[in-house]
């Protein structure tokens, strides 16, 4: 019963991320972006504007200009997220892939450094005022969940350990639509547990932000106001409407 329930939690899970991120997706990029308002200094063509996507994707770029310490911490985190999430994705291969075998080693140690970067983070949002002012409880609840998981991960590794082989059967018989017996060890139970809870969230909360940069007309867009007149899509049926009478 108990494999039966996570089964079906995880196909939910599965389904809420997919549609929540398309759907979010699909209203990001239909949101009109009437005026032209690149963050300063702003590149001057598209070409520009994708390399500066990219330093700001790969590198935080922004971040790393308006505080060194909080972007240490955040790279960090995510550097170390990237590996993990990475290095799971052997429990849903038969025939795991090569460079997934090779950085094995790098995220089970990967997920002490996303612990200490989330503590340092959390610890942030407590001490200094400023910060606690402008947090909100969900800031705090995204935190706690991320290192939740993290610590629940870290402790099947090296507090006590469960069947591994028995957790990748069972998430293998999830691809092919077939529930097998999950392990009933507490802390495997917690951390799938939070990862159900991360994915059902996830299109709605603040972590969004990986896929929302993309969109933000702050940084989509060249500084060419000068050459070009800036109009959206609404806008210019709007005028096109006007000319035809």
């Amino acid at each position: 019963m108990l494999s039966i329930i996570y089964g079906v939690l995880f196909y939910l899970a599965t389904f809420l991320l997919v549609f929540g991120l398309a759907m979010k997706i699909w209203l990001y990029a239909k949101t009109p972006a009437p005026l032209k308002i690149p963050t300063m200094p702003a590149p001057l063509t598209k070409t520009g504007v994708g390399f500066r996507l990219f330093r700001e994707v790969a590198f935080f770029e922004s971040l790393f200009k308006s505080n060194k310490w909080i972007w240490l911490f955040g790279y960090i985190f995510h550097v170390a997220l990237l590996l993990v999430l990475l290095r799971h994705f052997r429990y849903f291969q038969t025939d795991v892939w090569w460079w997934i075998k090779i950085i094995q080693p790098f995220g089970i140690y990967a997920g002490f450094a996303m612990l200490l970067a989330l503590g340092a983070l959390f610890l942030r949002r407590i001490i200094l005022q400023r910060i606690r002012y402008i947090s909100s409880p969900s800031d705090y609840l995204m935190l706690l969940l991320l290192l939740g998981i993290a610590g629940s991960g870290l402790a099947i590794k090296f507090v006590s350990n469960t069947d591994i082989i028995a957790v990748k059967s069972f998430m293998l018989g999830l691809l092919r639509f077939q529930i097998g017996d999950l392990p009933t060890h507490p802390a495997l139970l917690v951390h799938l547990g939070l990862v159900i809870i991360l994915m059902i969230i996830f299109p709605i909360s603040k972590l969004l932000h990986g896929v929302g940069v993309f969109f933000s007309p702050t940084r989509n867009q060249p500084d060419d106001s000068r050459n070009k007149r800036h109009l959206a899509a609404w806008a210019k049926e709007l005028e096109e409407d006007e000319k035809n009478g």
